[in-house]
């Protein structure tokens, strides 16, 4: 079975408009570099000829991929259920409980995710550790520095 890909409806449509790019515009541009290496002769000692077929995998194989995601997607609603639990789409204020500090993350699916920015995956540890809480609840996620206990303040849609 193929692994599903969760998105939300914008990281739909940026692949979608990826894909559109890749295999119009990309393709050609790549092409293009291709035949002009081919010009400048002998193919076994053409650097600039090498680098345009390793391009050219290169874009074969992110489009592969991207039709991959886009063939086993399903986009997360953002559906207003009423709960205010952490779901896909939420942001979670939490207190880091060690260091007294704040935290403001955004939950997505693994397709969407930037750590460094605040947005963590669903399948990340911390991501599994949050789904289904509620504000007021703590968690503590299994790091590899050793647990970490988190209190959940506050959870958005």
């Amino acid at each position: 079975m193929a692994k599903e890909y969760k998105l939300t409806l914008e990281r739909l449509k940026e692949l979608q408009d990826e894909l559109t790019y890749l295999k119009t515009v990309r393709e050609k541009e790549v092409a293009e570099l291709i035949k002009e290496a081919r010009s400048f002769g002998d193919l076994s000692e053409n650097s600039e000829y090498d680098e345009a077929k390793t391009e050219q995998g290169k874009l074969y194989s992110r489009i592969a991929e991207v039709e991959e995601i886009l063939g086993n997607c399903v986009v997360i609603e953002d559906s207003d259920d009423g709960g205010e639990y952490v779901r896909i789409g939420s942001t979670v204020t939490v207190l880091d409980k060690e260091f007294d500090e704040t935290e403001v993350y955004k939950i997505v699916g693994s397709q969407e995710a930037d750590p460094m920015n605040g947005v963590i995956s669903e399948d990340s540890p911390f991501g599994k550790a949050l789904l289904g809480k509620n504000a007021g609840d703590e968690v503590t996620v299994d790091a590899p520095a050793g647990p970490v206990e988190y209190k959940i303040l506050k959870v958005e849609r």
